[in-house]
């Protein structure tokens, strides 16, 4: 801004009292023309004062200085001031201020909110400690294989831990134990172990028969005093099965007339048959005589290993810090013994129990946080015991039958560990409050868990931990996956009624099972059923033949310009909607990570992307590909926050296996596009010459040759031949469906034809009237 040097204060007096206008200018050129004019210096009022008697510029080209310093004052002051109106600067020091500048007033950020079970409400989810969140899941039961209700937890769990990590961005430590000792482990190792001692001692057929019919008795009583429909129908099956092995047996050992090799193959069945029979008949027999420790460390061992093995099939994150029951034995000791120190234990033969009641009545403390309405369900604090913990004598030892073990006293055939009360082992609960209160401390922001375990489970977990840490909040935000149904039946491992995480496997991918759970809100109930894995299976093919056309449009040659080109009216509408979808995006992941809906809006965009694609295809043109590639990448990005793209993949799902997939692709194509290239000019060639076989085998080479190799060629009419790359197995299915339309359609055809050759018939005939 251009103003009068401080240097030199014109005496604008004299020049005032000049009455004839044209020497009060003359008299102030030639003043102007002694003065140095600089930049960035500010005006005086006296400069404005004469500036006010100047209606405009002098037109004489020799009067240039008070030309030049009137433009400089008429910019600074935004115009000329009306002669005899009182002319003032803007500021102090003569310069122009900019306008005041209001913000847009914007709207409320979308905040974060989380299905807490502690209040059964979706609260904002507020980590104690800035972007850190402490997390703890409490891990599987190793004694069995993992099934499909674990996955339904895990899966659940790591896709809300990804969401708030790569996400929300929060900083999550996840922890998550192994429980190695339990009364089921318990009784599973050493049923295992007193059974295949049984069949290597190889009874004879005679000796299994008798057994049998013997481990069928207590078995018998069993099934009458269940009262569970569910359990009672488990029953009965088994004992079905056992009395149909035990027959062709039988029959063998009375006619006496079958050799030693049929013999031994019906043994071999009845084993395999009555093995759970058996072995839990020899259990009631002889566990007691069971000793080793070894023996109940071998079976956990074995069945955790199986479990990380699924969890890796499963694309599940490791944990941050994984711990084992096993290994914290002292701390759960020492965790216990305060909470007896603190007034809310007590010990009984051997065993320590917490007090409920003590509990209860406190003051600064509540019993039942989770499902204060279960607190009292004697079956479900007994489940919560363990069946090795429930006899009259165990019972007795309780204040009241509310009360729960923190440390039970081994009996014979139980493994044991030294502490302050004699030997004996955790309980169940005690296990997730020592080793999450060890390395989380005294207050966690998340504790999850499956729905099945909120009571007794999740709700002696609080009271215990609160106990020992004498607080009200050791847990801030409780989150619980719903159940797991299968095509519409109670799930459980008790009943036999359940699928491997293995056996799932090979039928679907590891994708295909997470998509099924991302369609479906994480904390209600799931239907594992052919339906649901046909809507995930539909949903994947939907979005991958997005992802091929996308990839067969960045394939098309163009320089560095042509990348960008003029967007028209359809293009800032698919715009403007892909921007709607990725806030109706976030609002739904601030809704309680809501992905049901988020996938929904992903396949309205790519339905919205595909429609514009074939709209430009129709009037042979070249869609937007900086457009469809930002929206590919989008799409991309949330499928690997989801954990549904397992591999490096920079756009969609990979192909040809782990680690293979951006090698494959960029190394393939180029060959495939030449050989689709060659291909067409043959067709042309073949077209122009009518050479039918020459036709053939370019069809054969697309519909028998490359499915095999996981390539499939789109013919389109007037277009170049579309290139993509295919999951193998997946164009193999596509085949035979076709062959199946197709020789369907021909039946029908024939069909067709045959009546439509009778009908003429009957025309010509004349008995068609």
């Amino acid at each position: 801004m251009a103003g009068c040097s401080g240097e030199h204060t014109p005496d604008y007096r004299s020049i005032l009292s000049i009455s004839d206008e044209a020497a009060r200018v003359q008299a102030l050129n030639e003043h102007l023309s002694t003065r140095s004019y600089v930049q960035g210096h500010s005006l005086s009022q006296a400069d404005v004062d004469v500036f006010s008697q100047l209606a405009a510029p002098p037109a004489d080209a020799r009067l240039f200085h008070v030309a030049r310093w009137f433009r400089h004052i008429e910019a600074i002051l935004g115009g000329p001031c009306s002669r005899g109106e009182p002319c003032g600067l803007q500021t102090s020091k003569g310069r122009r201020v900019q306008p005041q500048w209001s913000p847009p007033a914007g709207s409320e950020p979308c905040r974060l909110r989380l299905y807490n079970s502690l209040t059964r409400n979706k609260d904002v989810f507020i980590p104690q400690s800035g972007k850190k969140v402490t997390w703890y899941c409490c891990g599987p039961t190793v004694y069995d294989a993992s099934h499909m209700g674990h996955a339904r937890s895990y899966i659940s769990f790591d896709i809300l831990r990804r969401v708030l990590r790569d996400y929300f961005k929060f900083d999550v430590f996840y922890c998550m134990n192994i429980t190695d000792i339990d009364d089921k482990i318990i009784k599973r190792a050493r049923q295992n172990y007193l059974f295949e001692q049984y069949r290597e001692k190889r009874p004879r057929a005679a000796q299994l028969l008798e057994d049998v019919h013997a481990a069928l008795k207590p078995f018998s009583v069993k099934l009458s005093e269940t009262t569970d429909p569910d359990k009672k129908q488990m029953l009965e099956r088994i004992q079905h099965a056992v009395k149909l092995a035990a027959e062709p047996l039988e029959e063998a050992v009375r006619r006496d007339l079958a050799g030693e090799e049929e013999l031994s193959s019906h043994v071999e069945v009845l084993l395999d048959e009555a093995k759970d029979l058996l072995a839990d008949w020899l259990d009631s027999a002889h566990g007691s005589e069971v000793t080793d420790n070894s023996i109940f460390s071998k079976l956990p061992k074995f069945w955790e290993e199986e479990f990380h093995k699924d969890m890796e099939a499963l694309n599940v994150l490791p944990p941050d810090v994984l711990t084992r029951v096993s290994e914290y034995v002292p701390e759960i000791v020492n965790f216990v013994q305060k909470i007896v120190d603190n007034g809310y234990g007590y010990a009984s033969n051997g065993s320590v129990y917490f007090d409920t009641v003590k509990f209860a009545s406190s003051e600064k403390h509540s019993y039942g946080k989770l499902v204060p309405e279960a607190v009292g369900d004697q079956r479900a604090l007994q489940e919560g015991e363990g069946d090795l913990s429930i006899s009259a004598d165990r019972l007795s030892e309780k204040r009241s039958p509310n009360d729960f073990a923190l440390w039970k006293a081994s009996k014979p055939g139980e493994p044991s560990w030294p502490c302050p009360w004699g030997k004996g082992r955790p309980g169940w609960h005690i296990e997730c409050s020592a080793m999450a209160g060890t390395l989380l401390g005294a207050s966690m922001d998340i504790h999850g868990g499956g729905f099945d375990l909120r009571f007794p489970h999740h709700d002696n977990e609080l009271a215990q931990s609160e106990a020992y840490f004498e607080n009200d909040c050791w847990v801030r935000y409780f989150l619980h996956t719903g159940h797991l149904t299968i095509a519409g039946c109670k799930m459980s491992k008790s009943l036999k009624n359940f699928i491997t995480i293995k056996d799932a496997l090979k039928k679907h991918s590891a994708r295909q099972l997470r998509l099924a759970f991302l369609m479906h809100s994480w904390k209600d109930t799931l239907d594992y059923s052919s339906n649901t894995m046909e809507s995930a299976l539909q949903y994947e093919k939907f979005m991958n033949e997005f992802f091929l056309n996308v990839k067969d449009i960045l394939r098309a040659p163009v320089d560095i310009t042509g990348q960008f080109e003029k967007w028209e009216d359809e293009e800032a509408e698919l715009n403007k909607s892909f921007y709607d979808r990725k806030t109706a995006v976030h609002e739904a992941l601030c809704d309680n990570v809501d992905t049901r809906t988020v996938l929904e809006e992903m396949r309205a965009l790519v339905g919205q992307c595909n429609l514009y694609m074939a709209s430009r295809k129709a009037v042979r043109r070249r869609p937007n590909r900086a457009l469809l590639e930002s929206i590919a990448l989008y799409l991309t990005h949330m499928l690997k926050i989801f954990g549904a793209i397992e591999e490096n993949s920079m756009l969609g799902f990979p192909v040809g296996g782990p680690g293979g997939s951006l090698n494959l692709e960029s190394t393939v194509m180029p060959y495939l596009q030449v050989l689709s290239e060659f291909r067409e000019g043959v067709r042309k060639i073949a077209r122009e010459r009518k050479v039918a076989e020459v036709l053939q085998l370019s069809d054969a080479l697309r519909d028998d040759i490359l499915p095999e190799l996981g390539v499939r060629f789109e013919d389109h009419e007037g277009l170049p031949t579309v290139v993509k790359l295919v999951d193998r197995d997946t164009l193999l299915k596509e085949r035979e469906e076709k062959k199946r339309v197709t020789k369907k359609l021909k039946k029908l055809f024939e069909a067709q034809e045959k009546l439509h050759k009778e009908y003429l018939q009957m025309v010509q005939n004349g008995s068609f009237k």
